[in-house]
């Protein structure tokens, strides 16, 4: 295996690890002492802990796993399904240390809701960003991202957990816990979606101008960014012109207008966002991507 292979590979496990503990940390200090409702296998571990506390909650969803994923490694690849096993197992080995080492107190379960939420979705973005789930219904709602590609993960995780938060909620025989607990589904597939789809942002621009190859070469010189040239027509003055088109990433936009507005002061500037930007200078496409 060569050298930057093994240093990829290495960096990739120790995200995450790291994702791994901060998913623990926030289901024991933020989930359990409030009773929150929370989705998939770890609900089901959650609601047997409930009524027989000695059975660890770790343990439950560690075994629970493993018909999982046997089926999904037909459809996932090894590669996937090893890479899980890691964070599933970390995750419920660190869920049952934690607990065992410190109880969390209680607190007020809107604030638990509200950053128990957004600690799970970090989480939750930094494992499935290294092409790992944590198991169980994450676990399914990867399977399920194979025949509904177009759907972001973190809306297939919420649909997919709402089932086992409504159980959790009768076992627990709270409504609130389950209300607490959609609050706290969204909030983290909000987060989730935002690590995995946004904090690569992009932007299109579009530049009218009366000297648009001038304006080429200046963005060109100054960004190292390429453009295309669109064909157009004046509704009122009926001449043909190009419009220039450029993707940039978001921290370039104010280098994009002033180079704009130095070659040009009375261009015609719109800039739209833009995402899944693939090509040079920006992400390079992958088959399994989410």
């Amino acid at each position: 295996m060569k050298q930057a292979n093994l240093t990829r590979i290495v960096r990739d496990y120790l995200w995450i690890t790291l994702g791994s503990v901060i998913y623990s940390i926030s289901f024991n200090w933020f989930y359990v002492p409030n009773q929150i409702g929370f989705g998939g296998l770890t609900a089901l571990g959650m609601i047997l802990n409930h009524f027989s506390p000695v059975i660890p909650i770790g343990t439950v969803v560690l075994v629970l796993n493993i018909p999982l994923f046997l089926l999904g490694w037909k459809f996932l690849g090894w590669r996937t399904l090893v890479s899980s096993l890691f964070a599933m197992t970390a995750t419920s080995l660190l869920v049952d240390l934690i607990a065992a080492l410190y109880t969390f107190p209680a607190m007020d379960p809107m604030l638990a809701a509200i950053f128990g939420g957004v600690l799970l979705g970090v989480s939750m973005g930094m494992i499935f960003s290294k092409g790992a789930t944590t198991g169980g219904t994450d676990l399914i709602s990867r399977l399920l991202k194979l025949p509904f590609a177009w759907l972001p993960m973190g809306k297939i995780i919420m649909v997919v957990d709402l089932v086992m938060l409504l159980a959790t909620a009768a076992a627990f025989q709270s409504v609130n816990s389950a209300m607490y607990g959609i609050i706290a589904l969204y909030i983290s597939t909000v987060v989730m979606d935002s690590m995995l789809y946004g904090l690569d942002k992009s932007k299109v621009a579009y530049i009218i101008t009366a000297t648009p190859r001038i304006m080429a070469e200046e963005i060109d010189r100054q960004l190292g960014r390429g453009v295309t040239f669109l064909r157009g027509e004046g509704s009122f003055s009926g001449k043909e012109k190009l419009v220039l088109m450029c993707a940039f990433k978001q921290r370039e936009i104010a280098a994009i207008k002033a180079a704009v507005k130095g070659v040009d002061p009375a261009a015609f500037l719109i800039v739209c966002d833009a995402h899944e930007v693939l090509g040079e200078g920006f992400r390079d496409y992958k088959k399994d991507d989410l």
